[in-house]
């Protein structure tokens, strides 16, 4: 049996989590490690306060750098640092900053010690690749204020961290999706195109930095970690994925709490992933 500790020293047990297939049938952590042989790609989809995802994540991971590591490359890749920390990240990686000098300069996210610091500590000590995947927010933040063309005035050098301009343009099964969730008043409403189109811009520069990562390193295997809304029901960052590269394999696994989280609710999961994990909303969240 499974057992891993948690930021909140919750010991995390099957009895804390269910994994299904994306029709709701009994699955397991074993099954989705072994569906990584097939595929380039898995993304990891989390509530960002979900203790018992997060460490599952880091099990989902460590099995499968013990399991895939000898005959591919594997790398992780994270929604959690921006691409303009790549050069700390290497550096982090490689000894030649501390930890300390490391947080101090790459903007890490408030749970990063509990949550994500145990994947990057297993790449290091692996020598395994980190991918800081995601776009600058201050990019993002200009999109959802002044719209997509805003990107255009920024420096050649500034580009390099952002997805290849024009980036592409939202699904409209996603968009209709991500309208909803915004809700429908006039305030939740207002400006609601720009802000899509920051959302957009996430999900593009997050799939382009794993195909660019995949083009680069034939028959690997990146595993994402990143907001379960970005890859739910493969749309999203993985719906750009595939307008890099056209023929690589993803997997998706998302991961939700509920509180009856021994039924598969069909209304709600069904095919939100290739695997779906739901998880206890008693244990104690993460704290960001």
């Amino acid at each position: 049996m499974m057992s891993v500790a948690v930021a909140a020293q919750v010991s995390v047990t099957p009895e804390n989590y269910r994994v299904y297939d994306g029709q709701g049938n009994p699955s397991s952590i074993d099954a989705i490690v072994k569906a990584l042989d097939s595929v380039d790609a898995v993304f990891l989809g989390e509530q960002h306060d979900d203790a018992v995802a997060h460490s599952l994540q880091a099990e989902i991971f460590k099995q499968a750098v013990a399991q895939y590591l000898t005959k591919r490359k594997v790398a992780l890749s994270l929604e959690m640092f921006e691409r303009d920390v790549q050069i700390v990240v290497n550096e982090y990686l490689n000894g030649q900053i501390s930890e300390a000098q490391f947080l101090a300069s790459s903007r890490p996210w408030g749970n990063y010690k509990t949550d994500y610091r145990p994947l990057v500590e297993l790449a290091k000590e692996k020598r395994l690749p980190v991918i800081a995947a995601n776009a600058p927010r201050r990019y993002v933040n200009m999109v959802s204020r002044g719209g997509r063309e805003t990107l255009n005035g920024l420096t050649k050098d500034a580009k390099k961290w952002l997805a290849p301009l024009p980036y592409g343009e939202p699904s409209d099964v996603y968009a209709k999706k991500f309208k909803a969730l915004m809700g429908p008043s006039p305030e939740a409403q207002m400006g609601i195109d720009k802000i899509l189109a920051s959302q957009s811009l996430w999900d593009a520069t997050m799939a382009n930095s794993v195909a660019n990562y995949l083009k680069k390193n034939k028959h690997s295997l990146v595993v994402h970690l990143v907001g379960a809304f970005h890859t739910e029901s493969r749309l999203g960052t993985v719906e750009h994925l595939l307008k890099y590269r056209k023929n690589a394999k993803a997997l998706v696994v998302t991961m939700r709490y509920e509180d009856d989280f021994k039924t598969f609710d069909k209304t709600k999961n069904a095919s939100i992933g290739d695997f779906v994990i739901l998880t206890d909303s008693k244990v104690p969240r993460s704290k960001r």
